[in-house]
């Protein structure tokens, strides 16, 4: 049986943490940035964990 293959595209959207967890870029940042507050998209600027419930799938995807 062949290796299984790791998701090219979530290797280049996702990295894993020390402490297991997975890293992930704010939604929301591409565009009509007009209509957003200049607040809100400098807290869109930090990069948040993916939740625990789709932990599993990424370790799917990644592995």
């Amino acid at each position: 049986m062949p290796k299984m293959k790791s998701n090219s595209g979530a290797g280049k959207t996702f990295r894993k943490t020390a402490s297991g967890k997975y890293k992930r870029k704010s939604a929301y940042k591409s565009h009509i940035l007009t209509s957003k507050s200049t607040k809100r998209k400098r807290k869109l600027r930090r990069s948040t964990l993916v939740s625990e419930q789709d932990s599993r799938r990424m370790r799917i995807m990644l592995q």
